[in-house]
């Protein structure tokens, strides 16, 4: 893993990231999922069964379905029936329709920056073709049963697994393929009692079946045992925007000394009903995580991460040739290397303030690194990234 950790107790409830997308994603994936590896195996009719069950409940009835030219199928389903309410906790569930107060900006620094491109009205490949979901519904990625078959089981399906050889014991192991994400957690980091609030963007052709970024979330309260789950791949995180699908493909994305393009993303605690929302670009609410879900997150967060991270099982004895970020080390700079910009926190008052006490860990530098750096366009923002695999980092 590589990137920014900062701890503040009782104080930090919230980050603020913007990233920079990958370019580069037909290399990045440490696992090659042919047909044989996907289909081919026999599966038990009992297991079919039980796996058409539960698609059954994710998947719900669609009011308009959209064909993404990526493959994707897009269902817009009304927001009264989306799958997140179905959790228990979340039995007498009202969806927050007052609007969440934003944070307050303190900081100077800008958001804006000429040299890198957005396009508002198409960011991700399901907006192409124009379509977009009605009034009252939100748009899900639809799951397939060739999806749930990549897992490595029904019970692991959209789900991280704990992985006890990490430097940090609370630290999941990620589908194959690479994230890059922010972190906001609170609990014991070596029990079993951990919560967190994650998104970012990640390539996953475990989860997804292909190698293209896409925008994801996750949340647990049990470090990664059996709560939560990636996207809306399970009960729990409510969405109510109608425009952006989580779990679809970005697009466009950066290319190397070329246009570069990045995602802003907040989350923070709503001061007044307690629940954690998410916010992306200029302000527009994604949807939130509700305050029941949590134990540790319900009161306030003790810490948060910037980075990304990469599965390496060091299969044959190697380290894994999975890229991280753009596959070029953080020294090359804007255009070449990724970085995550204008890292804030929202303190107790609910306003966006700069980081303090910041440390900084990357774990093998001849595979991937880590600069951090500080301007006032910028504020706090790093570079990071490495090709994995290589003559230093066999």
């Amino acid at each position: 893993m590589e990137g920014f950790q900062s701890r503040k107790q009782k104080l930090l409830i919230c980050f603020l990231v913007v990233c920079l997308l990958q370019t580069r994603y037909g290399s990045v994936v440490a696992l090659n999922y042919t047909s044989s590896y996907n289909y081919n195996k026999k599966v038990s009719s009992l297991r079919l069964e039980r796996i058409q069950s539960h698609l059954h409940k994710i998947n719900k009835p669609p009011v308009l379905t959209i064909h993404s030219p990526d493959g994707d199928m897009i269902d817009c389903i009304h927001k009264r029936e989306q799958v997140a309410l179905d959790h228990p906790l979340l039995k007498n569930h009202k969806i927050q329709r007052e609007a969440p107060e934003f944070p307050k900006v303190k900081s100077s620094s800008s958001m804006n920056n000429n040299k890198i491109r957005r396009d508002n009205d198409a960011w991700q490949m399901w907006h192409i073709n124009g379509t977009r979901c009605p009034k009252g519904t939100i748009p899900i990625r639809r799951s397939s049963l060739h999806d749930v078959l990549r897992a490595k089981s029904l019970f692991h399906f959209g789900k991280k697994q704990r992985h006890q050889s990490r430097q940090r014991s609370d630290a999941p192991q990620v589908l194959p393929g690479n994230g890059h994400e922010i972190w906001i957690l609170s609990g014991s980091f070596d029990g079993s009692d951990l919560n967190s609030i994650e998104a970012g963007w990640q390539v996953s052709p475990e989860l997804y079946g292909d190698s293209r970024p896409r925008l994801f979330t996750y949340w647990t309260t049990d470090s990664y045992q059996a709560t939560g789950c990636y996207n809306l791949l399970c009960s729990g995180f409510v969405q109510t925007n109608s425009k952006i699908a989580i779990g679809a493909a970005i697009s466009p994305v950066s290319s190397y000394n070329h246009n570069q393009y990045d995602i802003t993303i907040l989350v923070w605690k709503d001061p007044k009903l307690g629940n954690w929302w998410m916010s992306f670009g200029d302000n527009t609410l994604v949807g939130y995580w509700p305050a029941e879900l949590f134990t540790h997150l319900a009161d306030h967060a003790t810490m948060v991460e910037w980075g990304g991270e990469v599965v390496n099982s060091r299969a044959n004895g190697q380290h894994t040739y999975t890229e991280m970020g753009s596959g070029h080390f953080a020294d090359e700079g804007f255009g070449k290397a990724s970085y995550f910009r204008n890292l804030e926190i929202v303190d107790v008052d609910n306003s966006l303030s700069s980081i303090q006490g910041m440390s900084t860990l990357a774990e093998n530098t001849n595979c991937y690194n880590i600069k951090s750096s500080y301007d006032e366009e910028w504020g706090t923002h790093f570079y990071y990234g490495g090709p994995g695999n290589n003559p230093l980092c066999p």
